[in-house]
Parts: C-alpha cells; sequence; structure tokens
C-alpha cells in the first residue's frame, strides 16, 4: 500500500523530467503526522494471504475474462444499436444498456488499468487506459485528479477535487453553503447524468488552458495533448458521428448518444458518491498552519471512506470493487478480483488498532445515506456531521 509519497512517486511514472520538476516546485503539500503501525500490519497480512496462497496482486485471468465479456457487451450493444431492429424502445433500451457497459468500463477495466493494477506490466496498464480516452475521458488527467489528488488527500476540500463540485454541489460540511442547494439532493440526479459531457469538455480545458486543480499544476506535454486530441476524435467517431454516417440523423445520433451516455453518469456518479459522501465518512481539515493532519494516512483512509453491499455477487462484479472502496483506497494497485478476500484482513487489522471501518450492507441503505446526507448539507447543516478538525 503506497504512502502519499510513493502516490506521487507512482504518478511520476506517467510524466516527463520537465513535468516532474514543474510539479515538484508547484504543489501543494498536506502531511500526514501520525504513524502508529497501522499500515505496516496492514501491509503484512495481505502480502502473506498472496505469499501463502501463491497468487499474484495483478496479472488475473478471472481479469481478463471480465474485461472480455465487458468489451463484448459494449461492442455488441453499440453493434445492436445502430443495426438491430429499427424500432424506438429497441433504439432506448439498446442505448441504456451500452451506457450501463461503458460503466462497466469505468469501473472495472479502465480503473484497475490506469491505477496500475490490471498487470505488472505498466505498458499493458497505459495500453489498457487508454479505453478512458476512447469512452471520452482523458486517461492522463483521471490519474492526475484520481490517483494523485483524491486518493492522497481523500474527503480533504481544496485538494480532493472530486468532492469539490465547482462549488454547485455541497459535499462537505466545509464547504461554503449556498441557498439553492438546499434543493442539492433533488436536482443532482440531473447533475449526474450530464457530467460525462462536461468531463469531457473539462479536460480540453484544463490540459490545453488552464492546466491547474486548485493549487496543483497539471503537468502537461506534447504527448499527452496528442492523446487528448486523438482520443476526443475517436471517442465521436465511435459513438456520434458513426451512427449518422450509417444513416442516423443529427436529431437521432445526438439523442441515442445522450441516452447512452447520461446513463453512464448516473451509474458511475452515484456509486462514487456512496464511498466518501454518506456518514460516518469524516471530512478532514488539515491544520491552517502547518497544512497537516494529525492522523497516520492509511487510517484517514479508513475514516473517510466506507464500503458497502459487501455479499452482492452482482455489484461485486459489475462495481470493479467499487463497492469495497476502503480496501480499493489501501490497496489501488491491487486488481480489484482480490478485494473481498482482503476487506475480513483489513477488518482484523482495524479492530487491533481500534479503529472503526464502517459497511452498509446493502446497495440501498449506502444510497439513502448519501442522498440523506446531501439534503442535510443543502439545508446548511454541519454540526451533526463528522468534521475533522486538529
Amino acid at each position: 500500500m503506497p504512502t502519499p509519497q510513493e502516490k506521487y512517486k507512482l504518478t511520476k511514472k506517467y510524466m516527463t523530467q520537465t513535468q516532474v520538476q514543474t510539479q515538484e516546485k508547484t504543489q501543494t503539500k498536506v502531511t500526514y503526522t501520525k504513524n502508529i503501525g497501522f499500515r505496516k500490519r496492514l501491509n503484512q497480512r495481505v502480502d502473506e494471504y498472496f505469499e501463502s496462497n501463491n497468487i499474484s496482486k495483478r496479472d488475473n485471468a478471472a481479469m481478463y475474462f471480465k474485461t472480455a465479456v465487458i468489451l463484448g457487451w459494449v461492442i455488441g450493444a453499440w453493434t445492436f444499436t445502430l443495426f438491430g431492429p429499427a424500432v424506438i424502445w429497441a433504439k432506448i433500451i439498446g442505448c441504456i444498456v451500452l451506457g450501463a457497459g461503458i460503466a462497466g468500463i469505468g469501473f472495472s477495466v479502465g480503473h484497475d488499468a490506469n491505477h496500475g493494477g490490471y498487470s505488472s506490466k505498466k505498458s499493458v496498464n497505459r495500453f489498457v487506459g487508454l479505453i478512458y480516452d476512447v469512452i471520452g475521458l482523458s486517461s492522463y488527467l483521471w490519474r492526475f485528479r484520481h490517483n494523485y489528488l483524491h486518493h492522497t488527500f481523500t474527503n480533504i476540500l481544496g485538494h480532493d477535487v472530486e468532492i469539490h463540485g465547482d462549488g454547485l454541489v455541497r459535499m462537505t460540511p466545509v464547504m461554503e453553503h449556498k441557498s439553492y442547494q438546499r434543493f442539492q439532493h433533488l436536482f443532482v440526479s440531473l447533475i449526474y447524468a450530464i457530467i460525462p459531457f462536461y468531463w469531457s469538455l473539462a479536460d480540453v480545458h484544463i490540459i490545453l488552458f488552464k492546466r491547474k486543480y486548485h493549487d496543483h499544476i497539471v503537468p502537461v506535454n506534447f504527448k499527452e495533448i496528442f492523446t487528448l486530441l486523438v482520443g476526443k476524435v475517436v471517442w465521436l467517431g465511435l459513438f456520434f458521428i458513426t451512427p449518422m454516417a450509417v444513416g442516423y440523423t443529427p436529431i437521432q445520433a445526438f439523442i441515442g448518444f445522450s441516452i447512452a451516455y447520461m446513463t453512464y453518469g448516473l451509474l458511475i456518479c452515484n456509486v462514487f458518491m456512496l464511498a466518501h459522501v454518506l456518514e460516518p465518512a469524516e471530512f478532514v481539515e488539515p491544520d491552517p498552519q502547518s497544512n497537516s493532519v494529525d492522523d497516520e494516512w492509511a487510517i484517514s483512509q479508513v475514516k473517510t471512506t466506507v464500503d458497502f453491499a459487501p455479499n452482492n455477487a452482482l455489484l461485486n462484479w459489475y462495481l470493479g470493487g467499487l463497492n469495497y472502496q476502503v480496501v480499493h483506497h489501501l490497496f489501488p494497485q491491487v486488481c480489484h478480483i482480490h478485494y473481498p478476500k482482503i476487506a475480513p484482513i483489513l477488518a482484523e487489522v482495524c479492530a487491533e488498532f481500534d479503529v472503526q471501518y464502517y459497511v452498509y450492507p446493502t446497495f440501498t441503505e449506502a444510497l439513502a445515506a448519501n442522498y440523506g446526507l446531501l439534503k442535510a448539507l443543502g439545508s446548511g447543516a454541519n454540526s451533526t456531521l463528522d468534521l475533522v478538525t486538529p
């Protein structure tokens, strides 16, 4: 399990020397000041599990099979939608199934690869990770935003961009409250539905122009710009241009494209929110003077993250281990196929160190807790929420 410093080293694998030097000069550092041996003990126990069973943390046959199934799902749904029966309801169902398949790529295949958890070979992870670009999301920018900012600074406003919501949705009690947010639990699903389109535009804006998340500079070189632009062309070509080329009108192509990607957005956003934006996940404020957190990094990951539905076989398969988000945050470079086996080990180590490991038994309970917290945050409440300050 990498420390924040090791995570930064992993991020550097994808940068040129100039990019590394730029980020080292400009990155905003948050430090975790404690080390009570939790991470060391957990790593030891998990390593023992893999060694005693003589299995690899990556390069898993079950993962390769899942990749084939999900890619077959997407290709099949795409083909059916374009060339299947010319019946409106069949086209709509095809688009929804396609969107769910694209979300499956996001949950499983692309997610593991871009974390370095798909293969022990960097080149394989990088190649498979490019599937994010094919579905409209910059794999490079995702690695920077998600692997570095989100995984290192989980639930810290101003650093973890994935709980910021560009200020539109109040996801943390630290964020300023705005009057319209009292309705956010009602309109947030609309935002989820259109967010894939926003992400695709934001990729271009950030890589070509802004090159920054909060105070964190995004290092960019020609290769990443080229990959971004080619990825957008391939994405639009597959999901928008090709339908028109085979006879659909621009309006029909746009409607189908929108249905598929709104389905994808609803699924991917709801699942992410169930990990960090619900009670009892904590929201952390570093000390304003030292910019430090009085906790061990690994323990902070457990406190700011929640698992759900561990006994749901369908979700275990489809969500790519994202219902085991605590395990994922501690072992992002381990293939998610192994998370159900690691979770009991994590629970034992948490009990040993008196760290509370939160798990919602079902998806619906976690979903209700998430929307309940969004409603409370939208009303301006914060006194009843878990807010960790120095």
